[in-house]
């Protein structure tokens, strides 16, 4: 009783946080992994949001790679068929859930439960979204990804993202230079048609935002990284290309350089503003 009074509380915190900035859209659920939560303690969360009847939220997004590692929380748990009805109400509602699904490998979607989870996911009127990071040893292979993304395309799923693995932990084992990651996908990317061609990357969640890998190019005979940010601390910077000395070892936004001896063009805003 504990859990669910510190999740109720936590969840009115959200709702009011969510009133006084009415621009806020979109809720994600991340963790660690929200689906290990049983659908009671879940739903705590999602219900507190669906009764404040929140004009500004729009969509409810799941980050989760339990349809992978244990499908039978959507199949055959104690809390299943729970699950599923709290994915009902909130598709009901008129809230868009996102169902943010992490799939490392083609192989991960090859078993008959995966695909029953997914089946019975998609049902609910829950969309999946696929994403998965770029990995060293495990998935650095441009036709190993063109097959998973017509997969998931297969299975109803839609590819959202590649991405560059963080600047923790074991990076150095895992991680793929920024320039080989970009031809990983230019390659897998070739390899399928359209409706595969919603994924997007290499990206990165850096500090000033995510940044998209663009390619290489070469400007008045230098050769250069061409990035531009997803996602940005302004919103003025998203969109707008910027260049990096042309590396072939970095793997990381802070490996990389600015070109023509210049800065990044958010450099000055992101130091006066968020540097401390």
């Amino acid at each position: 009783m504990d859990e669910m009074k510190f999740a109720m509380r936590e969840g009115e915190q959200l709702v009011q946080y969510l009133k006084e900035h009415p621009e806020v859209t979109d809720v994600l659920f991340t963790g660690g992994d929200p689906m290990i939560m049983k659908a009671s303690m879940f739903s705590a969360y999602t219900d507190t949001l669906l009764d404040a009847k929140l004009p500004s939220l729009k969509t409810i997004r799941i980050g989760t790679k339990a349809i992978s590692y244990w499908p039978y929380k959507f199949l055959t748990d104690s809390d299943a068929d729970e699950t599923l009805k709290n994915f009902e109400k909130i598709v009901k509602s008129g809230t868009h859930l996102a169902i943010m699904a992490h799939f490392n490998h083609l192989v991960e979607l090859s078993t008959d439960p995966i695909k029953e989870a997914i089946k019975r996911i998609r049902k609910t009127g829950a969309q999946i979204r696929t994403q998965s990071p770029l990995l060293a040893h495990i998935n650095d292979d441009s036709s190993m990804w063109a097959k998973m993304w017509q997969k998931q395309v297969s299975l109803g799923c839609i590819p959202y993202y590649m991405f560059v693995v963080r600047d923790t932990g074991a990076q150095h084992y895992f991680g793929v230079p920024l320039v080989k990651a970009e031809k990983i996908f230019r390659s897998a990317f070739r390899q399928v048609s359209g409706l595969a061609r919603t994924v997007r990357g290499p990206s990165m969640s850096a500090t000033p935002g995510k940044v998209h890998v663009l390619g290489v190019s070469e400007i008045n005979g230098q050769k250069v990284i061409v990035l531009q940010l997803l996602q940005g601390r302004e919103s003025e910077w998203v969109g707008i290309p910027f260049f990096a000395k042309y590396d072939e070892n970095a793997i990381w936004l802070d490996d990389l350089e600015p070109a023509f001896g210049e800065k990044f063009f958010f450099d000055d805003e992101f130091k006066a503003k968020y540097k401390h």
